[in-house]
């Protein structure tokens, strides 16, 4: 499947048309999706619409730039004025926003065509609920595609559309990202707007890109944030391989635990020595705060959740998927003296990362510690606790952290590589995730 901006460079030379594009997409869904349940909603004749339009804008010159007829799809916690928004949950069935989320706002000024809504764990936070089912693994349909940006990681690897949105509190976008070998940018803290994205814990919530590529990545990234986003200075950050000649990547040795399966081991062992053969410079690292971390996320994910849903908690608790009520009911049981002392960890975790950075660059880990399973823990659970183990402690901290695929890890299916960076470095943390990409083995 074609790249965003491969489909923009064809659409500018002649060679594919938007509604070329929508078409095959739409024919991808309809082939595929019955398997892998990654949408919610199809927006089928909106985006055909849409593409007849973008089509008319390029060919009279009303260029609006890099994501100008590419499809994106938007994962269903995001509103969309006059479509459908359910969080995948009973609770949201037959609501319809009247107005876009900011991000929507800023994707359809930029000339980009939605296609549809994605699955996801109700409300971002729960399990499966049954009335919107499992979203199935493209690269082997009896795994999971992971959570809770399930639906938009699969649709991005199964080449029914390019570009994606996901949120991410724990590792939401990071996680199915990995699980399924696609790209997935979780963004420094607030440089994504929320408003209009429905809360899971709004501490810790964060609005990213999913795409095949790193490049693909910024390119969304760059339409979603505006003016947010600091401009690089491009004689201070080569692109490609150059960009990894001499640059410090360290490795976090609390993220290297026996909780690593041997396959992942491998993999990231791998990458670590193709960045070295690129000309990185790999410096063992610690940040002893890791070693609590875990610890960290449900005393301010509970209780924050909690406080979103109390009032339907009370009213319609029926309606949400057991699992979910379990770990709602959960976070109304957490102190409110736990709950400050996690809040001003973060202080702490923030401080010892910040330390990191003075010696590296970029930190680099696995992004989980498995391949994608046949079921996605729940996030409350010791294994939920050890999905998110390398992820959730950039939640916590709000620096900004992609995953890249390393290649195949286990049973032909890849592991994902995790880099870090120091706040508000998103796109030279891309970069370097783009630079990796040129020379993964």
């Amino acid at each position: 499947s074609a790249t965003a901006a491969e489909l923009g460079a064809a659409y500018r030379s002649g060679d594919l048309s938007p509604r070329e594009v929508v078409e095959r997409s739409l024919e991808r869904i309809r082939e595929r999706d019955g398997e892998i349940n990654a949408w919610i909603t199809v927006l089928g004749d909106q985006a055909l619409a849409a593409a007849g339009e973008a089509e008319r804008s390029l060919a009279r010159g009303d260029d609006r730039g890099p994501l100008h007829g590419i499809p994106v799809a938007l994962k269903d916690n995001i509103d969309t004025a006059g479509v459908e928004t359910t969080c995948a949950s009973r609770i949201r069935r037959g609501y319809v926003p009247t107005a876009d989320a900011e991000i929507v706002e800023r994707l359809r000024a930029a000339g980009a065509i939605l296609l549809g809504k994605t699955n996801l764990l109700e409300f971002a936070y729960g399990i499966v609920h049954p009335d919107f089912g499992e979203c199935n693994n493209p690269l082997d349909t009896s795994r999971t595609a992971g959570g809770s940006s399930s639906g938009s990681s699969a649709a991005v690897a199964d080449g029914m559309v390019p570009l994606a949105v996901g949120t991410d509190t724990g590792g939401s976008i990071r996680v199915p990202a990995a699980y399924c070998g696609v790209v997935g940018l979780k963004p420094t803290y607030d440089l994504v707007s929320r408003r209009g994205v429905f809360p899971l814990c709004w501490s810790l919530d964060h609005v990213g890109p999913i795409a095949r590529t790193a490049d693909d990545a910024a390119l969304l990234l760059h339409a979603m944030a505006g003016e947010r986003l600091p401009r690089p200075d491009p004689a201070a950050s080569p692109a490609g391989d150059r960009l990894l000649r001499g640059l410090r990547l360290g490795v976090v040795g609390e993220h290297l635990g026996d909780d690593v399966r041997p396959g992942v081991r491998s993999a990231f062992d791998r990458a670590r020595a193709d960045l070295e053969r690129a000309g990185a410079s790999t410096i063992d690292v610690s940040v002893p705060a890791l070693a609590v971390a875990d610890d960290a996320l449900f005393p301010i994910f509970g209780p924050e959740a909690a406080a979103v849903h109390e009032t339907w908690m009370r009213s319609r608790p029926e309606d949400y998927a057991p699992m979910t009520r379990t770990q709602l009911e959960l976070g109304l049981l957490v102190p409110a003296t736990d709950y400050v002392r996690a809040q001003r960890f973060r202080s702490l975790l923030r401080a010892e990362f910040e330390r990191a950075f003075e010696t590296v660059d970029v930190v680099v880990a696995p992004t989980v510690a498995w391949v994608a399973p046949a079921e996605d823990p729940a996030i409350a659970g010791d294994e939920g606790t050890i999905e998110a183990r390398r992820t959730g402690p950039y939640n916590l901290t709000g620096h900004p952290a992609v995953t890249v695929s390393c290649g195949p890890a286990e049973d032909g299916l890849p592991a994902g590589l995790q880099f870090a960076g120091p706040w508000m470095t998103d796109l030279r943390l891309l970069d370097v995730a783009a630079a990796y990409e040129e020379v993964r083995s």
